[in-house]
């Protein structure tokens, strides 16, 4: 039987508005130490950010999240962030922010294999 691995996750929100504490769900981060596994999946659905936000600006929201997948890959020329070990961009990722882009409170759970997990977590919690 396959081990099962600690992991934890966080939900990646939109905040158009912050003072109106109104968010949509767009993706999820996920860190699981033993694997060595941090990574992230997005989806930017253009047509209910419309509709929950017209005055949202797409192309830079698009260039967060890509900013944001790129601290979880370790991509050497994106951040500063994105040179620090694994469990502390995880950290740094999921920090409590008043921006557009927040996350929720980390959630822990065990799995055997963290990109099945992501993919589970992303399908209930995003599409």
């Amino acid at each position: 039987m396959p081990e099962n691995n600690q992991f934890e996750y966080a939900v990646i929100r939109l905040v158009p508005k912050v003072e109106r504490e109104e968010f949509l769900n767009v993706g999820v981060v996920l860190y699981c130490a033993k694997q060595q596994f941090l990574q992230m999946k997005y989806k930017l659905d253009e047509d209910k950010l419309k509709f929950f936000c017209r005055q949202a600006d797409v192309d830079e929201l698009k260039l967060y999240l890509h900013a944001f997948d790129e601290i979880c890959q370790g991509v050497h020329n994106a951040s500063p962030i994105s040179q620090l070990p694994i469990a502390s961009r995880f950290r740094w990722l999921t920090a409590t922010r008043s921006t557009m882009l927040q996350t929720s409170k980390v959630h822990p759970g065990l799995c055997s294999n963290a990109a099945i997990i992501l993919d589970k977590i992303f399908t209930e919690q995003v599409l």
